[in-house]
């Protein structure tokens, strides 16, 4: 049985609905252009719960990734992608590496910011661990301060741990907001739909080929925009026939200092809400106030089983450093990347910067977590896969998302 969305002609063809994709989507649907997305999770209700994320975002070979060194690569799969997931943290994008590249988005990134409620937290959201991380470094002379935040603060609730599980309150902006938009702008949205490649004829891009429900459907349309990630899009173009994409990337390696400190009670709080960015150094540094389930996870995965019962008084601060582009994505999906001496340098560096502030707010006994990879881009870059308009070689087929950002940028959007 043919449904609706099948019977009908589509200017463009938007695959995923990530911060790019929701993009793309909601400013076509405003100039009342007949779009079509395909975004491969499903569109639930954002429940704030550990098992709709488990489901988003947790599982392995989909949404979990291992890099061959078995660094941990989390995405979001799912209506608004890995927005879902992340913090809100709305540092400005690296202007001067875009301009090297042909490329000036400084008027999007003003609309953007007058449209998005961008702003340091009101002092009542700034959680105890925020607090004490703050006031320890402040007190060694660093010049350690709110950091701005994507987040409608009127709908956030104090002592409250959703942000990595999904806001349930619609307090944290995520695509979804944009994709929201375009749907009410008659935008067309096709979930579960995992696209696997780009269909071309005579030098251009005529429709996709995706599997939905079992099946192997196709969509047409002379434009095509893929935004399916770092690592989706350069799958994509791929299996299309661009072989270069997928190589020589960024993936944003951080690693979490944790230290007790007695007499501190907190950990139900917004994450990243406050921090540092070292920009000569390489790397950055945040509070990074996990919900209990996932801060027990990290704690086991170190052994530490003596912090298991002590998530109310253990800070954590995040240490996430500008990595070197290397590696390579395998046609599966297999993520071959090192992380390099230079990158463990950084990491080090400034894992004893967050080791000085937690000693510093009364810590006796630190540890660290096992490195993490977030966030890979390059993948699909400017000026090597696609050109500054971020069309690729085919007329038609276009890419937006972080995989066309051209260097290493460093602690891109948290």
């Amino acid at each position: 049985m043919t449904e609706p969305w099948q019977r009908e002609n589509y200017d463009v063809i938007v695959v995923g609905t990530g911060p790019g994709g929701a993009t793309v989507a909601k400013e076509l649907s405003r100039r009342k252009t007949k779009v079509l997305i395909l975004e491969w999770g499903g569109n639930a209700p954002i429940t704030g719960t550990l098992l709709q994320t488990i489901g988003v975002g947790l599982i392995p070979g989909k949404s979990l990734l291992f890099t061959n060194q078995m660094l941990s690569i989390v995405r979001g799969i799912t209506t608004g992608g890995s927005s879902f997931l992340y913090y809100a943290t709305a540092f400005d994008p690296p202007y001067e590496i875009f301009k090297r590249h042909g490329v000036d988005i400084s008027e999007e990134i003003d609309e953007a910011k007058r449209e998005l409620p961008v702003a340091p937290l009101s002092d009542d959201l700034i959680g105890p661990f925020s607090r004490t991380i703050m006031k320890s470094a402040q007190g060694l002379g660093l010049p350690w301060g709110k950091l701005p935040k994507m987040i409608y603060q009127d709908k956030c609730r104090p002592y409250c741990d959703k942000c990595t599980y999904g806001c349930p309150y619609g307090a944290k902006w995520t695509a979804r907001n944009y994709i929201e938009e375009a749907l009410a702008y008659g935008v067309v949205l096709v979930n579960g739909a995992k696209v696997k490649r780009v269909i071309l004829e005579r030098q251009a891009a005529i429709g996709v080929e995706f599997r939905r429900e079992g099946k192997i459907l196709r969509a047409f349309s002379s434009k095509v925009i893929v935004a399916a990630g770092g690592i989706g899009s350069p799958l994509i173009l791929r299996a299309s026939g661009i072989r270069n994409a997928g190589y020589e990337f960024f993936f944003d390696p951080l690693v979490v200092v944790m230290g007790t400190v007695p007499g501190v009670v907190g950990g139900r709080e917004i994450p990243m809400a406050t921090g540092l960015h070292f920009t000569d150094e390489g790397y950055f540094l945040t509070d990074l106030a996990w919900p209990r389930d996932v801060y027990a996870c990290f704690v086991a995965e170190r052994l530490r089983f003596d912090k298991l019962i002590s998530h109310h008084s253990t800070l954590p601060i995040m240490v996430k450093i500008r990595d070197q582009l290397s590696g390579r994505l395998t046609d599966k999906g297999l993520v071959m990347k090192p992380l390099h001496q230079e990158d463990k340098r950084k990491l080090k560096l400034g894992s004893e910067v967050a080791e000085k502030i937690l000693r510093n707010a009364g810590s006796t006994s630190v540890f660290r977590t096992w490195y993490i990879a977030t966030h890979p881009g390059g993948t699909v870059k400017i000026n090597d896969v696609v050109d500054s308009d971020l069309q690729t070689e085919y007329e038609g087929l276009y890419v937006c998302d972080c995989s066309v950002i051209p260097e290493a940028g460093g602690c891109r959007l948290p």
